[in-house]
């Protein structure tokens, strides 16, 4: 789907505005820990190791956690080009359970780019299957607001 990752997948400017984020922030002693790397494509992805603490139906990952992960693969695409955005609509196709206890990756690209808005698209794939997609609509916004 991607191509390599690019030298700076670190994604800086996510790091410096979500620091607190319960997707990707790390000073959040309660969050996913998910980490983005930006692809040569434009394109970001990341790994999510689908814990059963994030389970709602046994043996599957709660639809509010699978939603949260790729609404945060679409922002950390938005942080790739340099720009802040925030969701204004998001839709997402639960396609197959995620199951507990597996690896799944999950995309996250630009479909379209009028800006200020971005039309989104994303995924989750487990086990080799598309499990779950989403579009968003993105507004970017003029200039990063920091948290004080």
């Amino acid at each position: 789907m991607t191509t390599e990752p690019t030298p700076d997948s670190s994604n800086a400017l996510g790091a410096h505005l979500h620091q607190n984020c319960v997707v990707c922030g790390r000073a959040n002693d309660r969050g996913l820990h998910v980490q983005f790397v930006s692809m040569a494509d434009g394109s970001v992805r990341a790994s999510f190791g689908c814990s059963a603490a994030f389970e709602g139906y046994a043996g599957s990952v709660h639809g509010g956690v699978i939603s949260a992960l790729l609404d945060g693969a679409m922002t950390h695409c938005i942080f790739a080009q340099g720009l802040v955005g925030v969701t204004g609509e998001l839709k997402v196709r639960y396609r197959h359970p995620v199951l507990t206890d597996r690896l799944a990756v999950v995309y996250g690209r630009i479909m379209h780019a009028v800006p200020p808005l971005y039309l989104m698209e994303a995924e989750l794939v487990q086990d080799d299957r598309i499990k779950v997609t989403a579009t968003a609509k993105f507004m970017a916004q003029a200039q990063p607001v920091e948290r004080k």
